[in-house]
């Protein structure tokens, strides 16, 4: 009988995760599965002799640590993690159940193929191959697997970085989602785009205030007026670009990739000819700033008080407080600004053993592979890591069919993820934590 492989036991190890409804609302009252997925993966770890450490940060959010032993424990450590919660999705938008990890088309279909289960199923493979055939890294790795990353991190990354830093003792750098994936230029070369950057998140509330009133009279301070045209503002204003130095390496090496030229200065109209990943690589030019929900009222004939509205802005490395000044000047100076979440921007550089080291597993998979630096314009688990000095990369890797819009299966319907892509970012995962 062949001996069970790490490719061999990728898809049924990220199916059974996408069997497990691990849905993030933000509110903690209706998210669930978290607790489930996390037990899934401590009796993957512990029936292959690996001990785990689980920890709540609140009922059924459930966080999992575990620390395989290196060769040379003087070494910085690496950290390698993935989230278990998943954004909701609704089924009837679907072309499968969503959480069924059905198997067609050659894709695993669910909500958390590619956000981010898959890299999930190929951290557990690898250590559990690992443990099967003897292998010892040449340092420690350190596995996190976290909850609520999809709603803010406060009861998963954030959490064990406040109270379990301890568990993450000597990590150097890290490794997780949303990179290494795989951009087709022609038959003989693909760009893997590892995250070396992410902008920074604001999630902020606007409060206009008015006088109050009956809806039939003649009302010159509507709260709700006041806060639509600032609405209005926000949704339609464009916030100068910037060049950060993650983005002109990206430009660079597609330019010379694509041999066409690309004005690192004026970059938007070559972006707009990336195909796929143009909305990904588009966001990461500028700050961003986009109106998510409203509020307002409470009967149909009374003017309110206070209206407010929930604004989605998302700011480039040193652009923060520049960013804040801009939509200050958008808004007014009379409508109230509240921080509901507030993380820093993320960015380190395209180089070292470890970059070197990524460059190197690609390639033994993909001889037309070339690892190349960008920004994310969302943001990761990597934003608290950071904070303990880690550097953070994104490195999930996955050989993607060149037709296959990734950028907008995050967060979208009919999730999924190649099979073959997947047995292939296991390889290479495989490959690079055991040259690292």
């Amino acid at each position: 009988m062949e001996p069970v492989t790490a490719a061999d036991e990728v898809v049924g190890i990220c199916r059974d995760l996408l069997r497990i409804d691990t849905s993030n609302t933000g509110d903690p009252r209706t998210t669930v599965g978290e607790r489930v997925a996390a037990e899934y993966v401590a009796a993957q770890l512990t029936e292959v002799g690996i001990e785990v450490e689980l920890h709540e940060s609140a009922p059924r959010r459930a966080n999992l640590v575990a620390r395989i032993p290196g060769r040379d424990r003087s070494r910085g450590a690496l950290l390698v993690h993935g989230h278990l919660d998943v954004v909701p999705a609704d089924a009837s938008e679907w072309s499968v159940p969503p959480f069924s990890g059905e198997e067609k088309d050659g894709y695993l279909w669910g909500r958390g193929a590619i956000d981010m289960k898959d890299f999930d199923a190929m951290m557990l493979a690898v250590v559990r191959d690992w443990q099967r055939t003897g292998v010892v890294p040449p340092r420690d790795i350190v596995l996190a697997f976290t909850a609520d990353e999809e709603a803010g991190m406060e009861y998963g990354s954030q959490y064990l970085v406040r109270e379990h830093a301890d568990l993450l003792e000597g990590c150097t750098e890290a490794i997780g989602e949303v990179g290494g994936f795989s951009y087709t230029i022609n038959d003989d070369l693909r760009l893997y785009l590892v995250e070396t950057a992410e902008k920074g998140i604001d999630w902020l509330r606007l409060h206009a205030r008015g006088r109050p009133g009956h809806g039939s009279f003649v009302h010159d301070d509507n709260a709700v007026t006041a806060l639509a045209e600032a609405v209005a503002a926000v949704g339609r204003h464009k916030f100068p670009m910037v060049v950060t130095p993650t983005v002109r390496a990206f430009l660079e090496q597609v330019s010379e990739a694509l041999g066409i030229e690309i004005d690192p200065d004026e970059p938007e109209l070559a972006i707009a000819k990336l195909g796929p990943i143009a909305a990904l690589i588009g966001a990461t030019v500028r700050n961003t700033a986009n109106p998510t929900r409203l509020e307002a009222g409470y009967k149909d004939n009374v003017i309110p008080g206070k209206a407010s509205a929930t604004i989605d802005c998302r700011t480039l490395p040193g652009q923060a407080e520049n960013f804040l000044e801009q939509l200050r000047d958008v808004i007014g100076p009379d409508i109230e600004i509240e921080h509901l979440q507030q993380q820093p921007a993320v960015e380190t550089g395209f180089d070292g053993a470890l970059v070197d080291a990524m460059g190197a597993a690609l390639r033994a998979e993909d001889p037309g592979a070339r690892a190349v630096p960008y920004m994310l314009s969302g943001g990761t688990d990597a934003k608290a890591f950071s904070t303990l000095g880690i550097r953070c990369f994104g490195f999930a890797p996955l050989k993607l069919p060149a037709d296959l819009n990734f950028s907008a299966l995050f967060h979208g319907v009919d999730e999924r993820v190649p099979v073959e892509g997947l047995q292939f970012g296991v390889r290479v995962l495989d490959r690079l934590l055991k040259a690292s």
